[in-house]
């Protein structure tokens, strides 16, 4: 490609999804289906100019977006707490698969010539996207919810299932068969040792690479270290036959327990958000107007019928399972359109002849289409919700067990050193929920030795903040022996997150006024504080009353220090 043409492409794309989704963000309707619409707009069956032909190595391309998305749920994915779903996942979301493929299986017997194809049909439909799911939810702050985490729960049994739906799409074709070359013993064994090796790397070989990076100060290296160990998963995984965002998911889960797992979240979350948007642009990009016009009634037919046969068999289903009717309507919209992997499993038919080009375009479109109005149906499901019993709060968290220091409204302190561990220790003895930062291993080995939730990272960070959920702390406390980061983060804190208060340590008067200056409530000088208590200490063992000790350093501070600051400290800072 040229590079005018490629200068063009990349300006006409930027165009048009910073447009639409600053339009769609300010109608409500969320960044997601902004980008659907983009994608429409510069794709190859628009009128006007598009970005490329190449439409499905794009698509290919940016499910690199959903291999980060699935790592990063991982992170935040303890095992315990997949244990603790295994009600969801293989119970609720196994029926759903089957009941949902048979009853659109049914459906589709009435325009396809065989039960095996109309069955495959109908188990292609029955998945979600994981994608466009887990991302609303994010945006919507309710990834924990108990229709979030019942939604994610049947979403991660869909990608375990993609592995026995790709394998029967030979049984269930009459011009594939299954290999013979490899007996079915040796591929499980195959299966087996690549998850051992994902497992081995993401225990014990990467946590020891990343602490020698993280001892170096190692930035650069640390994150492509991160970043090739994701895709190495994933790559691995895909090898054996699985999904490759399944691989990166086992990845991050293994690290999920890790000192360095903010801190990884922190540096892979810009790339995720760049590629999903990507994505959900390749997705509108795939969307032929043409194919559907050419029949749009029995197109629009089908997409009604689908998405109807999805809502409802979820819907009683999770009713089944025990959920309330409000949980129940969420799960069922959120989860009614067709999925990432359907394109993967339709693919797959149409190479080895199963459907022909006509039935392909044509779940290709539902599924583009499907996925267009998630977030109406998304908006409908808020309205329905609210009509039942307000008694039953659907943001309500699932009792699953939660992971130490990981409680909102809890304090954040940068810095494990002398003060921090001294702070750290007072607020945690308090029963005060905290979360540590610190750049230096070994202070995190010593957090982790002081049963203290101590993570490697660092706390002037935009992105660690954003993934340590800074905006519902309490304080934040600065206790870093390092001005310019002191600095550097108190003016993000109040630019991001200006209702948090921060209070931090400083080594004199002049620094506690730019910190101050940039939007610290208090900035306290170590030195001078030091000198206080040691004179309050000598006041005291002369018989001066403590009550007169305590009014004189508390006039002493409200007075900026001026009764203690030396001539040449007053002319400097004058």
């Amino acid at each position: 490609m040229h590079l005018d043409t490629f200068l063009f492409s990349a300006l006409l794309l930027l165009i048009a999804t910073s447009v639409a989704v600053a339009l769609f963000k300010y109608l409500g309707l969320g960044s997601v289906l902004g980008l659907l619409v983009a994608g429409m707009i510069v794709g190859p069956y628009s009128p006007g100019p598009y970005v490329t032909e190449h439409v499905e190595d794009v698509r290919h391309f940016t499910e690199l977006g959903v291999v980060l998305l699935l790592f990063i749920i991982g992170l935040e994915m303890r095992p315990r707490r997949l244990w603790a779903m295994r009600r969801e996942v293989f119970g609720l979301g196994l029926l759903q698969i089957l009941l949902t493929g048979l009853v659109i299986a049914l459906y589709f017997r009435l325009y396809q010539s065989s039960w095996a194809l109309s069955l495959l049909i109908g188990l292609t439909f029955a998945l979600s996207s994981t994608a466009f799911v887990i991302q609303i939810l994010q945006e919507r702050g309710e990834i924990a919810s108990r229709h979030g985490m019942t939604a994610f729960s049947i979403l991660l049994m869909q990608d375990l299932a993609i592995v026995p739906l790709l394998a029967a799409v030979p049984i269930l074709s009459d011009t594939g068969r299954l290999s013979a070359e490899i007996p079915v013993w040796q591929q499980l064994m195959i299966e087996v040792g690549m998850i051992a090796m994902v497992v081995i790397l993401g225990r014990y070989v990467l946590p020891f690479v990343l602490n020698q990076l993280a001892k170096q100060g190692n930035r650069e290296g640390f994150f492509l270290v991160v970043m090739l160990a994701v895709f190495l998963a994933a790559w691995v995984m895909d090898q054996a036959g699985l999904s490759m965002a399944l691989g990166a998911f086992v990845m991050g889960m293994l690290l999920s327990g890790s000192s360095y797992r903010l801190q990884i979240q922190a540096f892979i979350e810009p790339y995720k958000g760049l590629l999903m948007s990507l994505f959900f642009v390749a997705v509108g990009m795939s969307i032929d107007f043409a194919s559907i016009a050419q029949d749009a009634l029995m197109f629009v037919q089908h997409i009604f019928v689908i998405v109807a046969i999805k809502m409802l068999v979820l819907l009683l289903l999770a009713l089944v399972f025990g959920f309330s009717k409000q949980v129940a309507v969420r799960v069922s919209f959120f989860l009614a359109q067709g999925g990432e992997f359907g394109f993967v499993l339709i693919g797959s038919a149409k190479a080895l002849q199963v459907i022909d080009d006509g039935t392909f375009v044509m779940a290709v479109g539902v599924i583009s289409v499907s996925m267009l109005i998630t977030p109406l149906l998304v908006r409908a499901s808020d309205r329905l919700a609210k009509q039942f019993d307000r008694s039953e709060h659907e943001t309500d968290h699932l009792q699953y067990p939660a992971d130490h220091g990981e409680e909102s409204q809890r304090v954040i302190i940068g810095g494990y050193g002398r003060v921090g561990h001294t702070v750290a220790v007072l607020l945690h003895t308090s029963g005060v929920p905290i979360v540590v930062f610190d750049t230096r291993p070994d202070r995190v080995a010593q957090g982790k030795k002081d049963d203290l939730p101590v993570y490697y990272g660092d706390i002037s960070d935009p992105d660690l903040l954003d993934a340590a959920n800074a905006g519902n702390a309490s304080l934040v406390v600065l206790t870093i022996n390092n001005g310019p980061t002191a600095l550097k983060t108190v003016s993000h804190i109040r630019n991001a997150y200006p209702h948090v208060p921060v209070i931090s340590r400083a080594r004199d008067l002049e620094a506690c006024g730019h910190l101050v200056k940039a939007g610290a409530s208090h900035a306290y000088p170590e030195a001078l504080e030091s000198s206080l208590r040691l004179g309050a200490i000598a006041l005291q063992m002369i018989d001066v009353p403590k009550d007169n000790v305590d009014l004189l350093l508390q006039g002493v501070r409200q007075d900026n220090y001026t009764l203690v600051v030396s001539e040449e400290d007053a002319q400097r800072k004058g």
